[in-house]
């Protein structure tokens, strides 16, 4: 795949752009000039990055032709290693955000993600597992400079949690973590376990794209809102106010609980992030059907049935079973440093929606 064969399908866009900011009766139309504004940004910064891509595909045949000239010059040719080493990382870059710029845009990438974690067969161990998978999403999180505010917990009575939603907030969050819903399974030995036996548990993730109040209409008639007073861990004052929310949308069935927050008024809010969040990803489950052979050739589908991921301690080994991709490094990716796995995985989806369209 030449990703520059692109280029003039972009700057030709570009340059029809141009030519509609000079009509004086576009700013008679706020609605269509802000379209129109955000398209030529898009377009101006994609451009560029083409042309920046051109000059590192330069960079890298000439480092590699000064490798080949520098075989008898040990100084010179681990310099020169060094050098194609760093202009390798760049194009890798480039190459996945070019890629992700060729497809048609999709709304959900730039919006924030909710992250729900629930544990799943295995017990205390799937909870713990839980657990863990909320401290990497954490600490990839905090690699990225997201933030991440949490919703909701049903913590375990020997640690890791029963259920926890979190939102996730930054650049581009959904785009990156949109990858990670479906059955995660973990190989190891249990604290408790006395004969060293391996046992098996497994997780649920789900990543959606964050609604906001524009995206989903909510009547108050469609909702039955209790509150009671909240259990478990908090200091004085959580078990003596009714601060807990239990939110049901009648017409759908489901039903948030949030009890986390002392206010009342807090838990309510966030209970009404989830539920628009769940009203989203339905919306647009039910749209993606309509189109389901091409999502079943996708990486990314959001299935929560489907297992995706297992994590075998004994092997200190991670395997993708999407994608056939095997790691040996479980306790630095369970620190966060998922994000070469996950590169892998958004190269892996783009280049399959590329050759699907190049087909078309």
């Amino acid at each position: 795949m030449n990703l520059l064969d692109h280029q003039s399908r972009f700057e030709k866009r570009f340059t029809e752009l141009e030519k509609e900011f000079n009509d004086p009766n576009l700013f008679s139309n706020q609605k269509k000039f802000q379209e129109i504004a955000r398209e030529h940004a898009r377009l101006k910064k994609l451009i560029s990055q083409f042309q920046e891509y051109s000059k590192v595909l330069e960079n890298e045949a000439g480092s590699q032709k000064l490798i080949a000239e520098a075989r008898d010059d040990p100084a010179m040719l681990e310099l020169a290693q060094a050098d194609l080493k760093e202009i390798e990382a760049k194009k890798a870059g480039l190459e996945l955000d070019l890629k992700a710029a060729i497809l048609p845009p999709d709304e959900n990438d730039s919006r924030n993600a909710v992250l729900e974690i629930r544990a799943g067969a295995g017990g205390d161990e799937a909870a713990l597992f839980a657990g863990d998978l909320f401290r990497m999403y954490s600490r990839f999180a905090e690699r990225n400079g997201w933030k991440i505010e949490v919703l909701s917990t049903s913590p375990a009575e020997r640690g890791g949690f029963k259920e926890v939603i979190a939102v996730i907030e930054g650049e581009n969050v959904f785009r990156h973590l949109r990858y990670e819903s479906g059955v995660h399974r973990v190989q190891r030995v249990p604290a408790t376990e006395a004969s060293g036996r391996i046992h098996t548990s497994t997780a649920t993730v789900a990543i959606m794209p964050e609604a906001e109040e524009v995206d989903i209409e909510i009547r108050p008639e469609d909702l039955e809102i209790t509150v009671c007073r909240a259990s478990g861990p908090g200091g004085q004052g959580v078990n003596t106010t009714d601060s807990a929310v239990q939110m049901h949308h009648k017409p759908t069935g489901i039903i948030i609980r949030c009890a986390d927050e002392r206010s009342q008024l807090k838990n309510k809010n966030k209970a009404m992030r989830v539920l628009r969040t769940r009203l989203l990803e339905a919306k647009q489950q039910e749209q993606a059907a309509k189109h389901s052979q091409q999502r079943r050739s996708q990486i990314g589908t959001g299935d929560r049935s489907e297992k995706i991921r297992t994590y075998n301690f004994k092997e200190n080994r991670i395997s993708d079973h999407r994608i056939n991709l095997n790691l040996y490094n479980l306790t630095g990716l369970l620190d966060g440093d998922i994000h070469g796995l996950i590169q892998t995985l958004m190269t892996r989806d783009y280049e399959a929606q590329i050759a699907k369209l190049e087909q078309g």
